[in-house]
């Protein structure tokens, strides 16, 4: 059984009525795109043609990618650039706390592109970004959203030092499609990030998101949600693959809303404890909407 009824060759043609992209209308869009750009920052939301941009920086939010824009992986969905990264900046740490102090968040969302070229992977520069922004704005949450390196164990324990409230590491897709979906990631290895940085900090709530339409099978998808609670997942995202260009893998089927319901209840079951789950959802939208604090009484 697969995930959906849509016919697969329509994706070609057009997207379905219930894919909608909001255009930006708030002055705070223009406002925070001017702030980022004013401390030469890069965001997920602009790099990876996040659709939710328009809606997310609207609203004044925005999810920060550090360690450049450049990836040193060639994933088939991602429209992250792929090519020799830039050398880190030292004192791009202190410009996010900036821009989260000048944005007044209350919760931000740090990620970053895969630094193979770098011995830890940036995994200090994380930590140092954190550190920087707990110390611009006290009291915000903070959540990362980390590539998987290599499950090397001083990195994990160098981002778990710097006390984020949340880590997140995607596994993307069900294990079968691994390998055509994510260039040089694994899934066990990811499961093992994830299980690993719970026995690391027990404290620190791990969350971890699937796209779905690759051509997944329901049985897959929910083994894949199996795997991750087996991994001590505590928050799950399930959003719908957009084919960000002709070169990216294609879109096999588009997921229908009552399917992505459906399948946020099936996760509640299984024993998560937050579940966004639609069509235009992705790791960090409405990331404030689970609040760490409340539920585990994290300071």
């Amino acid at each position: 059984m697969s995930c959906s009824k849509i016919d697969p060759a329509l994706h070609q043609a057009r997207k379905p009525d219930w894919i909608k992209v909001r255009l930006p209308s708030n002055p705070v869009f223009f406002s925070t795109k001017a702030l980022i750009s004013d401390l030469r920052l890069h965001t997920v939301c602009e790099s990876a043609q996040c659709p939710n941009r328009w809606e997310c920086w609207g609203s004044g939010t925005a999810t920060f990618m550090i360690a450049g824009d450049r990836c040193t992986r060639a994933c088939g969905f991602c429209a992250v650039t792929t090519a020799k990264p830039f050398a880190l900046e030292a004192d791009e740490p202190g410009r996010v706390a900036e821009a989260v102090r000048r944005l007044r968040l209350k919760h931000i969302v740090i990620t970053a592109v895969a630094r193979d070229d770098i011995a830890d992977g940036g995994a200090a520069h994380f930590a140092q970004t954190i550190e920087a922004v707990r110390a611009a704005v006290p009291g915000i949450v903070i959540e990362v959203l980390t590539p998987d390196f290599h499950a090397k164990e001083d990195c994990l324990r160098a981002v778990a030092g710097a006390r984020p409230h949340i880590f997140n590491h995607n596994l993307e897709t069900v294990e079968r499609l691994t390998p055509l979906v994510r260039s040089r990631a694994k899934y066990r290895l990811s499961l093992a990030v994830l299980r690993r940085m719970k026995e690391i900090a027990p404290a620190i709530v791990t969350k971890s998101g699937l796209m779905l339409g690759l051509g997944e099978k329901e049985t897959e998808l929910l083994q894949a949600m199996d795997d991750l609670r087996e991994a001590g997942v505590q928050v799950l995202t399930l959003g719908q693959y957009l084919r960000p260009s002709p070169q990216h893998l294609p879109v096999v089927e588009y997921i229908h809303p009552d399917a992505f319901k459906l399948y946020e209840r099936l996760a509640y079951d299984k024993g998560f404890e937050f579940v966004a789950s639609g069509p235009l959802v992705r790791s960090s939208y409405h990331a404030a909407d689970y609040d760490p604090r409340k539920q585990h009484g994290l300071q």
